[in-house]
Formats: structure tokens, C-alpha cells, sequence
């Protein structure tokens, strides 16, 4: 009697990598988030936009699996070209912005998640993206604690449970899995002061010292001081590397 051995198993071919695309205004935001994303096995980049008509424009040209969406951006903006892009792929908000009007109108026009910078680590990241792509919704806490305040009017359901309901889920659960302990902290890590975080965001934002000081109402000299206290602090010597380490993209 012959015997037959079976041919080995095959091992399983990797998922091919998520496509992604980065629509943000800001250069460093969107190198930082580009080098970060296509460095890995399981998501590249395969455009970049810096406002919302690019980011329609590429979205059409290229189909992305899931669009990392800035709220704010000089000529068409992220909520203005959101309904557009929700028809060709996923929408994730990437942004700064967690005013409660804005992370509402956001989910209400069809984003299918809400991240503000600063809240989550990189994998936290991918995992968000993946999630989205499969329809399930993720905010990290900034968003969530904008979607809280706009829910308490309704004081018989916990709030948790609101916004549960607000994103459309069946079942209650964390508001998102990125409220973890490595989230929360990673800014603090740097042990910038709030006044320093504040002016940490507007660099960030690409503002210059000028409209810092307007923005924040003091002096210009007062905010070269503060710079000066940050550079120390994220060990950077431009202001490019700083907030390249303080969006978590270096």
C-alpha cells in the first residue's frame, strides 16, 4: 500500500497593507504621519493632500482604504469636503480641533472616527484606522469628552451609554480603546507646563511668534522664553523636530 504524505501547509500571504490617505495643511503633521505610517508592514501612504478639494481629488484618483482628515485647512476645509469623501472611503478626523460643535457636525456628516492629536500612541493609531475601516467608530478622549458635554442635556442615560448611542453602536462599550493609561500620558512624558502645552499646540499649529503672543495675550519675549523652556524639555532645536515629538511623528 502507498503512502501519501501531504504537502506542507502554506503559510497564509500577509494582508497587503492599508492604503491610506494624509489630508493636512500643516508639513510637518503630514511628513511626520506619512514617514510614520508608510515605515510599516501593515500601512503606507499613497497620497498626501494639504485641503479638502486635493484630499477629494486624490481620493477619487487613488481609492484609499481610509482618509486621515484634518478639521482645519485653508480653502475647502475637512467638515466642508467630509459628505464628498465619506463616498469613496472611510473618513478619520486627524486634527487639533475638539470644540463640541465640530466633533458632532464631524460624526453627524459621516466620519467614522475622531482623533486629536496628542491622545494616542501610534499603534493606538493603526488600530483606529483599522477599526474605522470596518466600521467600527473611535474617538480619543479630547473628542469624547466634547461629545460628553453636548450629550449630559439628556440626564436619564448614563453618559457613556449616550454616546454609544450618538455613534450608532448596538452595545455598550469603552467610549474607545485608546483611553488607556500609554495615551493619557504620553504628552505628560515631556513634563511641559500648561501654559507650555497651550503654546506647544499653537507651533504645532504652525503659528508664529507673533500670533502666538496675540493669541495667548503676552509678549512676544514671553513666548521666546516659554520656546526656549520647550526646546529644553522635548530636546528639539527647531521648531519643526518639537512638533514633530509633541504630535508623536518623530
Amino acid at each position: 500500500m502507498q503512502h501519501t504524505h501531504p504537502w506542507p501547509a502554506s503559510p497564509a500571504p500577509a494582508a497587503p497593507p492599508l492604503r491610506l490617505l494624509v489630508a493636512d495643511d500643516n508639513p510637518v503633521v503630514r511628513a511626520g504621519l506619512t514617514a510614520l505610517l508608510s515605515g510599516r508592514e501593515d500601512t503606507t501612504v499613497v497620497a498626501e493632500a494639504t485641503d479638502g478639494r486635493e484630499a477629494y481629488e486624490a481620493a477619487l484618483r487613488h481609492r484609499p482604504d481610509v482618509v486621515l482628515l484634518d478639521v482645519r485647512m485653508p480653502g475647502v476645509d475637512g467638515i466642508s469636503a467630509l459628505p464628498h469623501l465619506v463616498r469613496l472611503a472611510p473618513v478619520m478626523m486627524l486634527t487639533y480641533s475638539h470644540e463640541t460643535e465640530t466633533v458632532r457636525e464631524a460624526l453627524r456628516l459621516g466620519a467614522g472616527g475622531y482623533l486629536v492629536h496628542g491622545e494616542f500612541t501610534t499603534e493606538q493609531l493603526v488600530r483606529a484606522v483599522r477599526d474605522v475601516r470596518e466600521g467600527r467608530p473611535h474617538v480619543t478622549p479630547g473628542a469624547a469628552k466634547a461629545l460628553l458635554t453636548e450629550l449630559r442635556g439628556s440626564a436619564s442615560a448614563q453618559p457613556e451609554r449616550q454616546v454609544a448611542d450618538f455613534l450608532g453602536e448596538t452595545t455598550p462599550h469603552p467610549l474607545s480603546q485608546m483611553q488607556s493609561s500609554v495615551g493619557k500620558s504620553f504628552r505628560s512624558r515631556f513634563r511641559l507646563s500648561t501654559r507650555e502645552a497651550e503654546i506647544m499646540d499653537l507651533i504645532a499649529s504652525g503659528m508664529t511668534n507673533q500670533q502666538i503672543a496675540a493669541a495667548c495675550f503676552i509678549s512676544e519675549k514671553t513666548v521666546k522664553n516659554h520656546i526656549n523652556r520647550i526646546f529644553a524639555k522635548l530636546q528639539s532645536t527647531s521648531r519643526s523636530q518639537a512638533a514633530a515629538k509633541w504630535l508623536g511623528v518623530a
